[in-house]
């Protein structure tokens, strides 16, 4: 451990992640972004994590990887083998807390049910992510997260109402579920701290429960209201005028007025004072109702703007709204770097990199990037020998074994 991660907040924080992709590898990595020293564990002799397959790469060097997994140390490990399972029942006690994501009873099969992982270390946590869970008729499924998005409702709310329901370009239920996975932890950590009773935690985490805990209001508004929301493409369907405008210079404006002061800003900053007491518009109700209408109209005022008008002319009037950016713009944003939310990572395929900074801000014990995620088995021999004290004998034999 540096110097520096001795003074991030979780410093001391020991975890064990054996899990892959995205989701669980998230959590732990939301983790070590505080200080947190994570022991990344691939299977040897073969590609590793499957996340490293996936696109983007650079002259073969997976760059998805390298933020997901960033601030860790890489081993391999193959605890099917008895030589695995045996350093394995070694380093448990070693660590806080262990992550894994495989199915429901594999970790079992391998010999190592949650009661033994106790017996092993009864302090310890263990976070399990899964598609459905641990339990219930599904649990048996293999999760991805097109997959529970559209089981927990949120690809029904997505697209526009005339079209078939549309899957956002990245995986939002992994993040989300990697977001969980982390308070997860904390929560049972903090736990253990205040009860002195309390002795290890087993957290069943699955993406699906994950995103229908996201919806927040979709349960009990069918529960009460036997209503079932539909999709609306980009408009809202509870406040208005909400929806994206092309602007002359072909570029894309999100607009949220959804206060009633707003909103009468707006309208006086695209020269239309008449629709604040127009009483198709005039309250919020009636401008949801008649959302057609007001669209055309801001559509049709949209189209004369170039974007930098907008902005301009909406910063001086108090409007809220934004560009819709990609990445291009998040890269050379003003304000992203000047709040350090961009920042260079050594990399020891690439020389250095670029990538986000680490959420949330602490103004006492900030997070620190302070490195990219690992080469295959990089720190291996690093931390069986310092960890467990295995000579360069034991390693060699091991590594003939195909066990590390």
């Amino acid at each position: 451990m540096t110097s520096d991660q001795k003074r991030l907040p979780l410093s001391g924080l020991r975890i064990l992640d054996l899990s892959t992709l995205i989701a669980a590898p998230l959590a732990s990595s939301l983790l070590a972004d505080f200080g947190a020293e994570v022991i990344k564990v691939e299977l040897p002799g073969g590609d590793g994590d499957a996340l490293r397959a996936l696109p983007p790469h650079k002259d073969e060097a997976p760059l998805w990887w390298k933020v997901t997994n960033r601030n860790k140390r890489g081993i391999t490990l193959d605890i099917r083998k008895e030589g695995g399972k045996d350093l394995f029942r070694r380093m448990i006690g070693k660590f806080d807390v262990l992550v894994e994501n495989f199915r429901p009873g594999t970790l079992e099969r391998y010999g190592f049910p949650y009661e033994t992982l106790k017996e092993l270390n009864p302090d310890l946590i263990v976070l399990r992510i899964t598609g459905y869970g641990q339990t219930g008729p599904l649990s048996h499924r293999p999760g991805f997260a097109r997959v529970a998005e559209a089981y927990s409702g949120f690809t029904a709310l997505c697209g526009d109402s005339d079209r078939p329901p549309m899957h956002v370009g990245y995986p939002i239920a992994d993040s989300v579920t990697g977001l969980f996975g982390a308070i997860g932890i904390l929560t049972a950590l903090y736990r253990q701290k205040t009860d002195p009773e309390a002795h290890g935690e087993e957290i069943d985490l699955s993406l699906v429960d994950s995103m229908v805990r996201l919806l927040e209001f979709s349960i009990i508004e069918y529960e009460q209201l036997g209503a079932v929301r539909e999709r609306s493409g980009n408009r809202s369907q509870y406040a208005g005028p909400s929806n994206v405008y092309r602007t002359r210079d072909d570029k894309w404006f999100a607009l949220s007025a959804s206060s009633q002061t707003v909103y009468e800003r707006l309208a006086h900053a695209i020269g239309r004072p008449d629709l604040i007491d127009d009483l198709d518009f005039a309250t919020n109700p009636a401008r949801v109702a008649n959302a057609d209408a007001l669209d055309d109209i801001l559509n049709t005022w949209f189209a004369r703007q170039t974007l930098d008008d907008v902005l301009r002319l909406f910063e001086e009037r108090g409007v809220s709204g934004g560009p819709v950016n990609d990445a291009k713009d998040l890269f050379d944003s003003e304000h992203l770097r000047a709040r350090n939310a961009i920042v260079e990572v050594p990399d020891a395929e690439l020389g250095s990199v670029q990538m986000q900074g680490v959420t949330p801000r602490l103004r006492n014990a900030p997070g620190s990037v302070r490195s990219t995620g690992p080469m295959l088995g990089e720190h291996t021999e690093e931390v069986f020998s310092t960890l467990l004290g295995l000579d360069q004998s034991e390693i060699a034999r091991l590594r003939k074994d195909k066990v590390i």
